[in-house]
């Protein structure tokens, strides 16, 4: 069932070259989006690396903004969880920490609330891409001000050529599909 699976989200992920800038290929998931089997297809397969991976150690998953918000809170109702938010700079309300960082075509701030977890909780980051690892990066920052333990960062997509899993040291990293 995995490899169907797999092969069901795979045919849903779309290129487009030169978006948003020239020279970046960008892998669209809005088809993933509009088909509900290939959406579940994802969930599922997230879910089950979980489950094996980390068992019942995880607290919390943490969504990353944007598309992040699309996987987060599906991804954590599966795994019977929370979701907690990572915002870009100026969209959550009371005291935040913020980190800066820097994505394939441009610069961004993240913030999370500082009472979003407690000190010592486990969690897994989740976003639709990891291509440079500045936003994950970013993300694995503001957790470690708050003292969170980053089990993993997951993503539907990498690409591999950018290593941005390099950016995250030690935190590990798993992607359900990988191009170049």
């Amino acid at each position: 069932m995995a490899d169907g699976d797999l092969q069901l989200v795979a045919r849903r992920i779309r290129s487009f070259p030169d978006f948003p800038v020239p020279g970046v290929l960008f892998r669209d998931i809005s088809p993933l989006l509009k088909d509900p089997d290939s959406f579940r297809a994802s969930i599922r397969l997230l879910t089950n690396h979980l489950k094996e991976t980390h068992g019942g150690k995880i607290d919390y998953i943490v969504g990353l903004d944007s598309r992040g918000f699309l996987f987060g809170p599906s991804l954590a109702q599966e795994l019977g969880l929370g979701c907690v938010l990572i915002r870009k700079r100026g969209k959550l309300p009371g005291p935040t920490l913020s980190a800066s960082y820097t994505l394939e075509y441009g610069k961004a701030e993240l913030e999370i609330q500082r009472d979003a977890l407690e000190p010592g909780q486990k969690v897994v980051v989740v976003d639709d891409l990891l291509a440079t690892g500045g936003t994950m990066r970013a993300a694995c920052e503001l957790l470690g001000q708050l003292r969170v333990e980053v089990l993993e960062c997951v993503s539907l997509v990498e690409l591999t050529s950018l290593k941005g899993r390099e950016k995250l040291g030690a935190v590990p990293a798993f992607s359900l599909l990988q191009y170049d």
